[in-house]
């Protein structure tokens, strides 16, 4: 396994630990906190281009190992596309993704990628089988259509999502029904991993990847707030739980990458007046605000970030 400290802003840096223990790990670690202020939150393509380029040649040597990223903030989430194209590189496979996240990120989004957009890149690859969204809790379920949701990802069976605990969404279209839901008048009821129970869950995500590989993407505000600290809100899923998951997908399929965000940093933003201002806008309406300390926030952070380097290390050999 290959580990990669993709620094896009200053959250990994902040743990001294954590850092340590994957350069023994043979970690190596590549700059871009030029390219994460202009992409941070939301990106335009040519931005998002450049960090392309910039990922490609920092590639250790057309080697086949799985290779896992840690990457800071959620606001960076949209990056996983990226990553996931380049693990598609030393596969021919057809390949399911695992998108641990307290936010579905299937909104649309012109002109480059948003945070909360990039699952639709990512379905756009006809190698990849699907995308399976655990753990989602946020209020972006509420009246979906209205917040930009591409719902046609999930009547198309290509996404199947099972949110932690959430009421049904209010949607005026047909979607009709599918493994993570079923239409009722105007509403989407959700097979919740609350009512499936977190043991009979686990069982029903091992049945429903039919795929050999799998690429895993974590974002940690799926966590409570003691196992994590995020500059989104967060979910309801425990660590431990979430280590389980990974563990017993790793047991059963080829995990050929993965990545991590999740971790909170202060928010710089590049570009121009405008693209700022908008930028401060959205986490305003978006994000709320943290009373944690500093100290606080990189203990938790670092803990939770070691546990994941130890659980992908098992299981991406």
């Amino acid at each position: 396994m290959q580990v990669l400290l993709l620094h896009l802003d200053d959250a990994l840096e902040l743990q001294p630990e954590f850092v340590r223990s994957c350069k023994m790990a043979g970690a190596y670690e590549l700059d871009e906190k030029q390219n994460g202020r202009a992409v941070r939150l939301w990106g335009r393509q040519a931005a998002l281009d450049a960090l392309w380029r910039d990922l490609g040649r920092a590639r250790r040597s057309k080697s086949a190992e799985p290779r896992l990223c840690f990457m800071g903030s959620g606001d960076f989430h949209h990056v996983s596309a990226l990553l996931i194209e380049q693990a598609l590189e030393n596969t021919s496979d057809q390949v399911t993704v695992i998108h641990i996240d307290n936010h579905p990120d299937w909104v649309h989004f012109d002109g480059g990628m948003h945070c909360g957009s990039w699952v639709n890149r990512t379905l756009s690859n006809r190698q990849i089988e699907k995308v399976v969204t655990i753990g989602v809790c946020s209020n972006d379920l509420e009246r979906p259509e209205r917040k930009g949701a591409n719902l046609d990802l999930l009547a198309s069976g290509r996404l199947e999502l099972y949110p932690y605990a959430h009421p049904p969404s209010r949607v005026k279209a047909d979607y009709g029904a599918g493994q993570s839901y079923r239409q009722q008048a105007r509403a989407l009821h959700w097979n919740t991993i609350e009512d499936i129970g977190e043991m009979n869950f686990l069982d029903r995500l091992l049945a429903s990847i039919t795929t050999e590989s799998v690429y895993v993407t974590v974002d940690k505000d799926v966590l409570v707030e003691g196992d994590a600290v995020t500059n989104w809100d967060q979910g309801r899923m425990q660590m431990a739980y979430v280590l389980s998951i990974i563990s017993e997908i790793g047991a059963r399929h080829r995990i050929i990458g993965a990545d991590v965000t999740g971790d909170y940093s202060r928010p710089d933003y590049g570009g121009d007046l405008w693209t700022r201002l908008l930028k401060q806008g959205e986490i305003l309406i978006d994000q709320p605000r943290h009373s944690c300390t500093g100290s606080q926030i990189c203990t938790i952070n670092s803990s939770a970030n070691l546990a994941l380097l130890d659980v992908f290390g098992e299981q991406m050999r």
